[in-house]
């Protein structure tokens, strides 16, 4: 009887063990071929195109030298370097205080304040831009208050720092969260004052988040159009001469050529970034205690007037996109209507549009987090296929260093291309959905490899003893303890989805448009309450479904984290 039983035991072993294997390696080469063809394969379509001599194409080194040694384009440089070391010398600082407020005070409101203040991450960058137009435009609420119209540099200054100042705000507000209160003892007993504390302990272990923080900023800023076409008049940029050059003009050689400019700052950023990176070492040991703020009242007044300041200009801003979309016709009948959210003979798509977003919103959300997950699971917690890993890490760290605009040109480039079978995807939804993925894969990978790398790894190894397959471990072990991390992950791709537009312009047909780009159609075409409509209900959007995936998965994290309440209380 001991003969067959050991049979089907080692029967069943090998199907397990088959199991696993196909599960690992089928898996990671699944998404090194996505990878290639969703990240690199467009890359190396913007740089083809560029330099190819070949009619029709960027007309070669020809063309990339009359570009790069015109006059034109050394005054767009010129502008997008002013732009983006100006908002950068604003946003970094600001933000640095208002993370400091949040993270060292004893302030009240905290929450509150930090709500406020990641407002304009849950609309595209041209609402900031619509709001400054009714604020200090020709017919601007506050016209009064400049000598000048909104209109060009300084435009572009406002709109840009109100857009990156959440995006720099975050990076400070995680690199302050970690103190030792052990080193704040030591400076104390020492003599040292708030201010010697201040230089000895806090600023050199936040100034490397403070330079990934100018480097973010300045990434973003010279590499968005979507406030420029508001708000730029005739102040040119690099971003939008290569936007007019590609879907104005049809000229896609000087796009290409233009895309690669826009490309050199953001991988000169991230490599040096990278590399303070390496050299400086952990911020907290595991003998750290948590460091508590000691109460001043001087002190907290004076960041709490400038998180009040702050959180204000937000709030004014904000609050007069969605004023000015309810608005029947400025400046002249200010009564209150919903004529703007009809979207009636516009050249924005109506709500077309939005529902285009939101199916986008929700497939990226949905097949995002899953394809990235899994890859971040296979990549932290299996063993074997070194080279594969590194490929597959290398390949996932590539699109935090690609502006989305450069990405979506090069999306135009490859899927586009005569001869390439994957042309019957282009213009359609299951593009865009990629696009957007790959677009922000870097962000949600890291926060899924973060989660992963905090599991020990006696869990495979239990249900490799077991002889479990590795894909049951994982749906039934993995998943709920790392639940949190997967909704975060969740809400962040909807909410990038929503708002993006500097990927999907060049991407979209007129049966797939979305809301952020219908909102630049609509300025466009003069319809800027429409534009200030359509922003609204993207922001609304985004918080909304925040708000709801917060309430819905309450009780799901309620049970699948059970486990940690009872070690807490044990």
């Amino acid at each position: 009887m001991s003969l067959p039983l050991n049979q089907a035991q080692a029967a069943h072993n090998a199907g397990v063990a088959r199991g696993d294997r196909l599960f690992v390696v089928g898996g990671k080469s699944l998404l090194l071929i996505l990878l290639l063809v969703a990240v690199l394969m467009p890359l190396l379509a913007i740089f083809w195109r560029g330099f190819s001599a070949e009619a029709g194409q960027g007309g070669g080194q020809v063309a990339a030298r009359e570009l790069f040694t015109s006059a034109n384009f050394h005054w767009l440089l010129g502008n997008s370097l002013a732009v983006a070391f100006t908002v950068a010398a604003i946003v970094v600082p600001l933000a640095y205080v208002f993370a400091y407020a949040l993270q060292r005070t004893l302030i009240p409101g905290k929450g509150l304040w930090r709500g406020i203040s990641l407002l304009p991450l849950l609309a595209p960058s041209m609402l900031p831009a619509i709001a400054l137009v009714y604020l200090f435009g020709n017919q601007g609420l506050l016209r009064g208050l400049l000598d000048d119209n909104i209109y060009g540099f300084w435009g572009i200054v406002l709109g840009e720092a109100i857009y990156t100042f959440p995006h720099a705000l975050m990076i400070l507000l995680s690199a302050l969260s970690l103190a030792d209160a052990r080193l704040f003892d030591a400076a104390s007993s020492m003599g040292a004052g708030p201010w010697r504390a201040f230089t000895s302990v806090t600023w050199p272990a936040t100034r490397q988040a403070v330079f990934a923080a100018f480097c973010l900023v300045f990434t973003l800023t010279i590499t968005d159009f979507g406030v420029p076409v508001v708000v730029g008049g005739d102040y040119q940029v690099l971003a939008l001469e290569a936007y007019k050059a590609v879907v104005g003009q049809q000229q896609f050689g000087r796009g290409a050529l233009i895309g690669m400019v826009l490309l050199v700052p953001a991988l000169l950023s991230f490599s040096v970034d990278a590399w303070l990176r390496r050299r400086q070492g952990e911020a907290m040991s595991g003998r750290a205690q948590v460091f508590e703020p000691k109460p001043s009242r001087s002190r907290d007044a004076c960041f709490l007037a400038i998180v009040l300041l702050v959180c204000a200009a937000l709030l004014l801003v904000i609050g007069m996109a969605v004023y000015s979309s309810l608005v029947t016709f400025w400046p002249y009948n200010l009564s209150l209507s919903l004529r703007h959210y009809l979207f009636e003979d516009t050249a924005g798509g109506g709500w077309l549009a939005y529902r285009n977003s939101v199916t986008m919103a929700i497939g990226t959300a949905l097949i995002g987090s899953i394809v990235i997950f899994t890859g971040a699971y296979l990549m932290e917690k299996t063993q074997g296929q070194r080279p594969l890993n590194q490929a597959l890490r290398l390949l996932s760290f590539i699109p935090m260093a690609v502006p989305g605009l450069v990405l979506g040109l090069g999306y135009v480039f490859f899927f586009n291309l005569n001869g390439n079978p994957l042309h019957v995807f282009y213009g359609g939804m299951g593009l865009l959905v990629v696009c957007t993925i790959a677009h922000y894969l870097t962000t949600a990978q890291m926060t899924a490899a973060t989660a992963l790398r905090q599991l020990d790894d006696e869990f495979e190894a239990a249900a490799l003893s077991l002889k479990a397959p590795l894909y049951r471990h994982f749906l039934r072990v993995t998943v709920p303890i790392c639940l949190p991390a997967l909704l975060d992950i969740i809400r962040y791709l909807f909410v990038s989805a929503m708002t993006t537009v500097s990927a999907a312009i060049f991407l979209y047909s007129p049966d797939t448009i979305l809301a952020a780009v219908a909102v630049l159609n609509m300025d466009d075409a003069g319809n800027v309450g429409g534009a200030a409509a359509m922003s609204t209900l993207i922001l609304l959007t985004s918080a909304g479904a925040s708000l709801l995936l917060a309430a819905a998965s309450r009780g799901l994290l309620r049970r699948s984290q059970a486990w940690r309440q009872r070690a807490a209380t044990v």
